[in-house]
């Protein structure tokens, strides 16, 4: 059980040495420091500003260059029934609403990035129909909007019933440069798409970072997904390159369990640091970002991929059951 009144527990690799098993050539690029942040909701949007800046003290003297907070950050994840069930949750505005806000003071308090997480409101250039958006933004230390993701994929079964709340985002793989990191930031349900881990990869990015609302499935209790999702990400890091980091919801809401799990991996698909399934925790790694380049080297994939074969990715939708 989910005890909110406990602190964070600080999950830290930084004593550790991750070599680079593939390396034949000196490092060039400096290490970048990223924290990830694991917690409940907290009952209130206020009580959750409180609860998330508890971070502030803990990571400060550890100056990291990036700290990714969950999926939906300052918010319940309301998706747990449909929108026309829920008439209270309504979208923020981008720049003028809680979540850039609180972000901004994050990010100043701790002089580093942020990326947060919100249900955004269509603005003047969205199509008419469109109905908010499940967007991870990027703060700069200087309180700035560094990038805007609005999420690729929905999910649409029992207990996550995004596509009631959100439109598709049509942002592509937008990456934007932390010191010598390329930056990344699908959300959730993104994670089990290997077709926009890879595009994210062509296009240069380092780092994959998931905020993320995944627990209980309400049609299937016994079945705990846990390890299949971290196992699909982990892969995604291994056939790209990539390092991934994907901070987790804790606690219950509306029914599901939140499993937490949150961490980080790298190239190689070895887990740095890893959170357990109820602590509120921060997780804080150094990262080798010269380990893309020693794999990929290596396992030259992107070199020895065949695109003219692939054809089927861009079929139009269907079962493949029926």
């Amino acid at each position: 059980m989910t005890d909110l009144t406990q602190g964070y527990e600080l999950i830290s690799s930084l004593d550790l040495t991750f070599d680079s098993p593939a390396r034949k050539k000196p490092p060039i690029k400096d290490t970048f420091r990223l924290a990830i942040v694991q917690d409940a909701w907290h009952g209130s949007i206020e009580n959750q500003k409180g609860a998330l800046f508890e971070c502030v003290e803990i990571l400060n003297p550890l100056k990291p260059d990036l700290v990714v907070f969950q999926e939906l950050t300052l918010n319940p994840y309301a998706c747990t029934i449909p929108r026309t069930e829920n008439t209270t949750w309504e979208p923020e505005d981008l720049i003028n609403g809680e979540t850039f806000n609180f972000g901004k003071d994050i990010a100043k308090n701790l002089r580093t990035n942020v990326v947060m997480s919100l249900y955004e409101k269509p603005d003047e250039l969205d199509p008419q129909d469109a109905i908010g958006f499940n967007t991870a933004i990027t703060i700069s230390s200087s309180g700035d909007l560094l990038m805007r993701t609005r999420k690729t994929h929905l999910p649409v079964t029992a207990g996550y019933y995004e596509d009631t709340y959100f439109s598709h985002g049509e942002d592509g793989t937008p990456i934007t440069k932390i010191k010598d990191l390329n930056l990344g930031t699908p959300t959730c349900w993104d994670q089990w798409f290997p077709e926009l881990a890879r595009s994210y990869a062509l296009s240069g990015a380092d780092l994959l970072t998931y905020p993320t609302a995944i627990g209980s499935e309400p049609d299937h209790p016994n079945f705990d997904t846990k390890d299949i999702w971290q196992t699909s990400m982990r892969a995604h890091g291994i056939a790209n390159g990539l390092f991934v980091a994907a901070p987790n919801r804790i606690g219950v809401e509306n029914g599901i369990k939140f499993y937490g799990s949150s961490f980080i991996s790298d190239p190689y698909g070895r887990v740095l640091v890893q959170a357990d399934s109820e602590a509120r925790s921060i997780l804080i790694s150094d990262l080798d970002l010269d380990q893309r380049r020693d794999w990929l080297e290596l396992f030259p994939f992107f070199e020895t991929r065949r695109p003219e074969s692939y054809n089927v990715l861009t079929n139009e939708l269907r079962n493949i059951q029926n």
